[in-house]
């Protein structure tokens, strides 16, 4: 009976090593992880580029005063629609103290010789009727006189301009800032109160008001040096707002710029395009926008996302391993077409039913007993 025990427990012992071996070799035969794979598909790839600006004015016009002096009275408000000729504000004339002392001078010696040149004048028009005198001398004190009357008109429109802001007889002319364009009043940078300057050879002047026509806008944003050599003139593009969801506009390219500045280490070109409005919207100058540009689109085009491609570290040419067999892949090179950043175009290297490893993501092997 011991001897039948015996050669029971060494055959129990014998098959629990083996199945102990067994059971190593099978778990050394697997590999810690397994790959998911996926396969090439259609897609519509587009290729364009994104530049983002802002969306304002076609034209925007500085309305300055013709005279300085203090904003005595404004009219009108920001976002008011005006015509040509509006009244905005009117500007109360504070003249300078020698300025105008140094011109009512003038008026007075202007007009001290005056009465000089007529006494010389009307003594010696008594001598011409006379025939005392030749007419060439006559004429010579005729042409005195008539001088020293246009210096005395002179004189006294100087006078009156730097007293009241203008020459005639009414100061509007010079005094009220009339709105000369039709369109929309952006901004009045001035208050009641505020001392203004003239535009002239020296100064550009205080701004009063700023007016654009708003039924006329265009996209004004930058392109980085890489993408600029792609665009061409009356290229369509698409207006995305920030203040309007869910809305496009479409615009066409019409300026890229010839020069370029470097913004933060990058060189960038300014490009405009005209944007057709909507009338349902209302479209503010300055709303911040993002154009896209279309460079090339292909649709239902054999691809696959471009993070599963690899690249060789000599070459840098691209490739991806392929499923050969169970958990077996090989490498195949590949030559890729258009891509959008997230898709990119296969030309050869890979058929429709080839299963392609996802390189970056892996799955745990599994245990039979696991499965069970």
């Amino acid at each position: 009976m011991n001897k039948y025990v015996k050669y029971g427990l060494i055959t129990v012992l014998a098959l629990g090593t083996l199945y102990a071996v067994a059971r190593v070799l099978k778990t050394n035969s697997k590999p810690a992880v397994v790959f998911d794979t996926t396969t090439l598909s259609k897609q519509t790839i587009v290729n364009k580029v994104v530049a983002t600006g802002k969306v304002i004015p076609q034209d925007e016009i500085e309305i300055k005063p013709q005279v300085s002096g203090i904003i005595e009275k404004i009219y009108l408000e920001e976002g008011a629609k005006v015509a040509a000729g509006d009244l905005i504000a009117v500007i109360k004339v504070v003249p300078n103290e020698q300025a105008l002392y140094q011109a009512r001078g003038r008026v007075r010696n202007a007009q001290i010789a005056l009465d000089n040149t007529k006494i010389e004048y009307d003594r010696n028009k008594k001598l011409f009727d006379r025939g005392v005198i030749s007419s060439q001398t006559f004429n010579n004190l005729q042409l005195q006189y008539d001088q020293a009357l246009l210096e005395v008109e002179n004189a006294k429109n100087d006078y009156q301009i730097i007293q009241r802001g203008s020459a005639g007889g009414s100061t509007s002319a010079n005094t009220n800032i009339r709105a000369t364009v039709a369109g929309t009043i952006l901004e009045i940078p001035v208050e009641e109160g505020d001392q203004v300057i003239q535009s002239n050879n020296f100064n550009d002047g205080t701004t009063i008001a700023t007016i654009a026509d708003l039924s006329k806008m265009i996209f004004e944003g930058q392109v980085d040096e890489a993408e600029v050599g792609k665009l061409k003139l009356n290229m369509p593009l698409k207006i995305s707002l920030g203040a309007i969801q869910d809305k496009e506009f479409d615009a066409n390219l019409k300026f890229i710029a010839p020069k370029g500045v470097e913004d933060q280490g990058a060189v960038q070109f300014r490009i405009e395009g005209d944007v057709a409005l909507n009338e349902d919207f209302f479209i503010r100058a300055g709303y911040s926008a993002n154009a896209s540009l279309v460079l090339e689109q292909k649709d239902s085009v054999l691809a696959i996302k471009e993070a599963l491609l690899q690249f060789d570290k000599e070459t840098e040419k691209p490739y991806v391993e392929v499923e050969v067999g169970e958990n077996k892949y090989e490498r195949r090179d590949i030559e890729t077409g258009i891509s959008d950043g997230i898709y990119v175009e296969i030309l050869s290297g890979l058929k429709e039913e080839d299963k392609i490893k996802i390189w970056n993501k892996t799955e745990p092997v599994k245990d039979d007993e696991d499965n069970n």
